[in-house]
């Protein structure tokens, strides 16, 4: 009798171990999965896609941030600038222009806007100037 409680106890801790491996094993499955995916924008979903950006004078931008930290962004179909970014967290999108693009507006160095999503999907962007633009995310 005591050999088949013995057997029926170390047989109950094998299947205990077994299922906290498994748990353990998709705990670190999930972690892996979301840092593939990267920083996440202010919609939740990974920040490399294809955005519209409306500025406060009305003037609108596509944006195609790439998964590489690199950021193409158009005007009018037209090549408007490149450059590089960050997302530290989904509040916040930080970017640098490329040399080719410096101006009188902006020296090339990284820079921070604040992000806050709407219920409707459209979030805003505040630039370190005060400045709002609207922020879409679309399908490129």
């Amino acid at each position: 009798m005591r050999k088949l409680i013995f057997a029926v106890s170390v047989l109950a801790l094998a299947g205990c171990s077994q299922a906290e491996e498994a748990d353990t094993m998709e705990a670190e499955e999930e972690v892996a999965v979301a840092e593939e995916a990267g920083p996440t924008a202010a919609d939740g979903m990974p920040s490399p896609g294809m955005y519209k950006v409306t500025d406060g004078e009305g003037v609108v931008y596509m944006e195609e941030v790439k998964a590489d930290g690199t950021y193409v962004t158009t005007k009018d179909g037209e090549l408007y600038q490149t450059g590089r970014w960050e997302q530290p967290s989904p509040d916040q999108y930080c970017s640098a222009v490329d040399e080719a693009y410096i101006d009188e507006d902006d020296d090339g160095t990284m820079k921070c806007n604040t992000e806050q999503i709407g219920e409707d999907g459209v979030w805003t962007s505040v630039n370190d100037k005060g400045e709002t633009a609207t922020v879409e995310r679309v399908e490129g």
